[in-house]
């Protein structure tokens, strides 16, 4: 064949690497090895570890280089990519199909064209617009972690304090990882609790458990001012901040977007449609910058995570390449370490689902992570929030030492294929007494929900105790008499659960809310309760939850 009839490459530039920029880019390889593919990134590093910064600077990770993950010349060497760092993207024309590039390093200026550009420029570290937001210091790339590496290294340990802005999932890892360091540590969390993606009762006890590490937790105020040593708060307080780290959320990084007319949603995020599309032809995004649809909103929403950002810079290359493929929505699933705790959630919250009008039922459970007769079970906190008209599951939360990220991807896995919630009863799972259980936890959340939804048992949740006794409602403890004496909700009568079928005469004719500890033997209360005529529900959860929630 002559080379007059070989059409011309596809020109693919790429707008930024890491995450979603480098899976498109290395996957488009594999799928067009005539492609010339460019990735112009800003910054000097393209391939790097950023979900392992914090922990590099705890020391869990030694050596600065396992965060290095590939290099433009490795890249080069393996997949034929032209990367370029230190080369910022500074406009781009759809129209004419070409993007201004700002070569950092030489300083000079030049025009590319392209047949398809990729936009996967992130997410930027949100800065609060206080007075002496100059001194705070963010954690997104390599050159942050290095100016942290270095502001923390001039610091003595034993006397120095860092206050941390923001207590979602960055910010908790900061946290946990400067304490490690060893120093004194505040962490400012301007609504009433950390970790938004947990409801009350389910982080309680997490940031119970951050205290008990010795951070300093400042919950429902926020930063007001920064000055030379100290941070003052909305409360009137102030704490001593040697170094100020702000982790309040991240914004996505849109500014080409926006400049070049490119649609973005509510959020900022780019719009995008089938195949990434935006709406220029030609151009599409990917990753944190661009809106996702929701998995159980339906809505456009941001959702800034690493495993959503790699799958779809891979499906973009696969959407070039011909084949018709679709990101599914969005589910949110993510998981933090707390010193020894893990914290896991999918989906959407208790609150978010109960504001939104949405008809639920909500299970708690408080299962061990593995069979209680082997050694070293540890105890779980599980949430699952369920469609009470379709038995979908539209949220979960996770709580514990051991066990937490195994449920967690089960259900995720459950909810991402229309398994409903009473299904999971019937999953076999692998068992054997150092891993799970013969009745696994997760099938403990179906017997739960099969029960709701068979009408077998009824439930009313923590934060509805008080209304129910305001109605006249008897709560009954079916504890022994030994753990009502550890401690009782208050107005609550004793009547142990082995008792309770000789003391029926005692409840007379009100509606009756049983509980036990953590909610298994308040449903066989309320079985007996039910067949003996009264109207009765179970407190979801048990003593353990609403004392959770109410600590």
């Amino acid at each position: 064949m002559s080379s007059a009839s070989t059409p011309r490459p596809r020109r693919i530039l790429v707008i930024g690497g890491v995450a979603a920029g480098m899976s498109f880019a290395t996957r488009m390889r594999r799928r067009d090895e005539r492609a010339e593919i460019v990735i112009f990134e800003r910054s000097g590093h393209v391939s790097f570890a950023n979900c392992g910064l914090a922990y590099y600077l705890g020391g869990v990770i030694t050596e600065r280089d396992e965060l290095l993950l590939q290099t433009p010349a490795s890249l080069g060497s393996r997949f034929g990519l032209d990367v370029r760092v230190n080369h910022e993207v500074t406009a781009i024309n759809p129209a004419g199909h070409t993007i201004t590039v700002h070569n950092r390093d030489d300083d000079t200026t030049n025009t590319e064209h392209f047949d398809e550009l990729v936009i996967a420029t992130g997410a930027s570290a949100a800065i609060p617009a206080i007075p002496g937001s100059e001194r705070m210091l963010v954690l997104r790339n390599i050159e942050d972690v290095d100016a942290l590496d270095s502001s923390l290294g001039d610091l003595d340990p034993t006397t120095a304090n860092v206050v941390v802005l923001g207590a979602g999932y960055i910010g908790v890892e900061m946290a946990e990882n400067l304490a490690k360091r060893g120093l004194n540590v505040t962490l400012v969390q301007r609504p009433a609790h950390i970790l938004g993606t947990l409801d009350a009762e389910m982080v309680t006890p997490v940031e119970a458990h951050l205290r008990a590490n010795g951070i300093d937790l400042r919950l429902g105020t926020e930063a007001v001012t920064v000055d030379a040593s100290s941070v003052r708060l909305s409360d009137g307080t102030s704490v001593a901040a040697d170094v100020v780290v702000a982790a309040i959320g991240v914004r996505p990084d849109n500014a080409l977007a926006v400049h070049a007319g490119l649609a973005t949603g509510a959020s900022g995020g780019i719009r995008v449609g089938a195949g990434y599309k935006t709406s220029e032809p030609h151009i599409y995004a990917v990753g944190d910058v661009a809106e996702k649809i929701g998995a159980i909103s339906g809505e456009h929403e941001l959702v800034a995570l690493a495993g959503p950002a790699n799958r779809d810079g891979r499906y973009l290359a696969d959407t070039l390449a011909g084949d018709d493929v679709a990101s599914k929505p969005a589910l949110g699933t993510a998981i933090v370490g707390v010193f020894d705790l893990t914290v896991a959630s999918l989906g959407s919250t208790e609150r978010a689902l109960r504001a939104a009008g949405r008809d639920i039922r909500v299970i708690h459970t408080h299962p061990v992570s593995h069979a209680g007769y082997y050694p070293g079970a540890q105890s779980l906190s599980l949430k699952l929030i369920v469609d009470a008209t379709t038995d979908l599951i539209l949220g979960a939360q996770a709580v514990g030492q051991e066990g937490v990220d195994k449920r967690m991807d089960v259900l995720a896995t459950a909810t991402s294929f229309g398994i409903t919630a009473s299904a999971l009863a019937d999953l076999e799972l692998a068992y054997a007494p150092q891993y799970g259980s013969a009745k696994d936890p997760i099938n403990h959340l179906g017997y739960v929900a099969k029960n709701l939804r068979d009408d077998l048992s009824a439930s009313v949740q923590w934060h509805e105790i008080d209304a129910e006794l305001a109605a006249g409602t008897l709560l009954v403890d079916v504890r022994t008499a030994a753990e009502f004496e550890r401690g009782a909700i208050p107005h609550a009568v004793n009547i142990p659960l082995d008792e309770l079928r000789g003391r029926l005469d005692e409840l007379g004719d009100r509606r009756v809310i049983v509980h036990c500890q953590v909610g298994q033997r308040g449903h066989t209360a309320v079985r007996i309760l039910a067949q003996n005529g009264f109207d009765a529900v179970n407190l979801d959860g048990g003593y353990r939850t609403w004392s959770a929630a109410t600590a």
